[in-house]
């Protein structure tokens, strides 16, 4: 498989994290500047932020969490030439996931719905590093 087509779902994976940091950015300095939200009051904790704000942050940290095995396993199955079209889609199915995941949870944050989309998206990763260890350890 190509580095291209193993690579591209990680940009996805990297863009939707950029997107979500710099929108979490522009709701918490335009709340600051219209004084909304008061510096002294975030200074320790989270629960002063509008609830939107608060939805985009959370969703932000998410993808700071279980993607980080997802990037870790894309370089190993690189460095050890195990990546084929049975690891790109199941990259994709993850990644796709990861991105249904954050639209729930910045919109109706309905914990019945993200629920599922975050468990297929760890159940596909588990799988992704299962398939892998094996495929290293009987190379």
């Amino acid at each position: 498989m190509s580095v291209q087509a193993v690579l591209l779902p990680v940009f996805v994976q990297v863009a939707l994290t950029f997107a979500l940091l710099l929108w979490l950015a522009r709701l918490r300095t335009s709340q600051l500047a219209r004084k909304e939200v008061r510096a002294r009051d975030i200074a320790l904790g989270q629960k002063a932020w509008p609830e939107i704000t608060l939805k985009v942050g959370n969703a932000f940290e998410n993808q700071l969490e279980l993607p980080l095995l997802f990037y870790a396993l894309v370089g190993f199955a690189l460095i050890a030439h195990k990546t084929d079209l049975l690891f790109v889609i199941m990259s994709w199915v993850f990644v796709l996931c990861r991105v249904v995941h954050a639209y729930i949870h910045t919109g109706s944050n309905d914990v019945r719905q993200r629920g599922p989309v975050y468990g297929i998206g760890l159940v596909v990763l588990l799988a992704m590093w299962a398939i892998f260890a094996v495929r290293v350890m009987m190379s």
